[in-house]
C-alpha cells in the first residue's frame, strides 16, 4: 500500500513540474508561480485526506464526489497540458536526433510558449466545464418528446401520455427545493402516467427521505408506478446483518409509498378505459454480472395474452438485449435508466458520444432490435460526478400511438 502511494505520488509531482515549466514560460511573476504552488498542494493535500478516510461503510456519497470532482476539475486537465508540453518535447528530440531540421535560434522557445499557452488554455476550458456541471449542468432538466407506435395499442390509449424519469439518486442533492422546477416540468406536461425506472438512493433509505414532500407533489391521471435499480438494494455500503439492510429496502419502498409511487417488484398493474386495457411491468433489477439479475420477466408477465400492449419498466438496458427481446411474451416497449449517458459527452441531435457507450452500446434513446423497442433514460439525477457536461438530466414525455 505504501509503495503505490509513493508511485502515485512520484507520477503527480513529475506531473506538476512539468506544467511549471510551461507557467514559467509564461510568466515571470513570482507571485503566479507561488499562487500555483500553494493551490496545487492544496488540492493535492484535499484528495489525500478524502482517499485515506473512504470506507465502504461510508453511507454518505460526499467523500466520493469531493475525490471525484477534485479530479475532474484540477487533476484531469493537467493531463492534457503535459500532452501538449510532450509534443514539444518529443519533437524537439527528434529534431535534435536525426539532424534533419536546424530551427532557427528563437523557433523552440516560441514554440515551446505557443504549446504551452495552448495546453493550459484547453486545461482552463475542461475544468470550466466540469465546475459548470457541478454548479448547473446537473439541474438544466431537459424534457425529451417521443411519439411511440405500439402494437396492437387500443384505442382508447391513443395520444396517452407517460412521463418517465429514472436514476433520482437523491443522495446526490442537499436541498430539494433545487429540483423544485424539474418537478414542475414534470407536471407541465399533464401526463396520463409516471414511470419511475429505478435508483432512487446512492445507498440508503433515508436519502430520499427529505425529498417526498416534492416527489408527492407529481401528479399523474392514472397514477405513479416505480421499480428498483441496483443501487437502491443497499449493495454498497456494509450492513451490521443482513436484516439492516433487508429493513433499509422496505423503508425505502415505504418511503416511495408516501411519495406516491406504487413498486412494482416482478408484478403488473392494469390501466383501463373504456373497457380496454394497457399493461404496466415492472421487474426488480436484473443487469450483467457483478450488477444483480433479481428481475423475473416470467412473473411479472403471467397471465397476461401474448398480443395484449405492455410497457416494461427494467432498471438496467442489458435486460432488454439479453431476456427481454427474445422472450415470447412480446413485450413491444421497454424502458430503462441506469447509464447517465456517464453525465459526460456529446448529446447533439446528429452526434452522440460518451465513454459510457463502450461499456454500454445502448447508452441513451430509442432503440429497435427484434421488432421491439428500448428506451434508456439519461437520467434525473447524478452519481460519483456530482455534475453533468454535455449529457443533460432528463425527463422523458412518451405519447403512444
Amino acid at each position: 500500500m505504501q509503495r503505490n502511494f509513493l508511485i502515485i505520488a512520484a507520477i503527480f509531482l513529475f506531473l506538476e513540474l512539468y506544467i511549471y515549466q510551461a507557467i514559467r514560460t509564461l510568466t515571470d511573476n513570482l507571485w503566479i508561480r507561488i499562487g500555483y504552488w500553494v493551490i496545487s498542494l492544496a488540492v493535492y493535500g484535499i484528495f489525500a485526506y478524502e482517499v485515506t478516510h473512504f470506507q465502504r461503510s461510508d453511507r454518505s456519497t460526499m467523500r466520493a464526489q469531493i475525490m471525484i470532482s477534485l479530479f475532474l476539475v484540477f487533476i484531469l486537465p493537467k493531463i492534457f497540458i503535459v500532452l501538449f508540453l510532450l509534443i514539444d518535447d518529443i519533437f524537439r528530440t527528434g529534431s535534435y536526433l536525426t539532424g534533419l531540421f536546424r530551427p532557427s535560434e528563437n523557433f523552440f522557445p516560441e514554440r515551446r510558449k505557443f504549446l504551452s499557452l495552448m495546453g493550459l488554455g484547453l486545461g482552463g476550458v475542461l475544468s470550466a466545464l466540469f465546475i459548470d456541471g457541478i454548479t448547473f449542468g446537473k439541474y438544466r432538466h431537459k424534457v425529451r418528446k417521443l411519439k411511440v407506435k405500439i402494437n396492437n395499442l387500443p384505442e382508447s390509449f391513443k395520444e396517452y401520455k407517460i412521463i418517465q424519469i429514472s436514476d433520482v439518486h437523491s443522495g446526490s442533492f442537499s436541498d430539494p427545493d433545487k429540483l423544485k422546477h424539474a418537478v414542475e416540468l414534470i407536471n407541465e406536461q399533464k401526463p396520463d402516467l409516471v414511470l419511475f425506472t429505478g435508483d432512487m438512493v446512492n445507498n440508503v433509505a433515508d436519502e430520499f427521505k427529505p425529498f417526498i414532500p416534492l416527489f408527492s407533489t407529481i401528479k399523474a391521471n392514472d397514477g405513479k408506478f416505480a421499480v428498483l435499480g441496483n443501487h437502491d438494494y443497499g449493495d454498497y455500503v456494509t450492513w451490521s446483518s443482513p436484516y439492516e439492510k433487508k429493513k433499509n429496502l422496505e423503508t425505502l419502498i415505504d418511503y416511495e409509498k408516501q411519495a406516491g409511487f406504487d413498486m412494482l417488484r416482478n408484478e403488473h398493474r392494469v390501466i383501463e378505459k373504456n373497457g380496454e386495457k394497457l399493461y404496466i411491468l415492472g421487474v426488480e433489477n436484473w443487469g450483467l454480472k457483478p450488477f444483480p439479475q433479481f428481475g423475473d420477466l416470467d412473473k411479472a408477465l403471467e397471465n397476461l395474452p401474448e398480443s395484449a400492449a405492455k410497457i416494461l419498466m427494467s432498471h438496467d438496458p442489458t435486460h432488454f438485449d439479453q431476456v427481454v427481446k427474445k422472450h415470447t411474451g412480446n413485450v413491444h416497449l421497454t424502458l430503462s435508466g441506469h447509464t447517465h449517458g456517464m453525465q459526460f459527452g456529446l448529446d447533439l441531435k446528429n452526434i452522440k458520444w460518451s465513454p459510457v457507450q463502450y461499456r454500454y452500446p445502448k447508452w441513451a434513446d430509442l432503440y429497435e432490435s427484434e421488432g421491439k423497442l428500448l428506451y434508456v433514460n439519461r437520467g434525473f439525477g447524478v452519481l460519483g460526478y456530482p455534475g453533468r457536461v454535455g449529457v443533460l438530466p432528463e425527463i422523458t414525455l412518451f405519447e403512444l400511438s
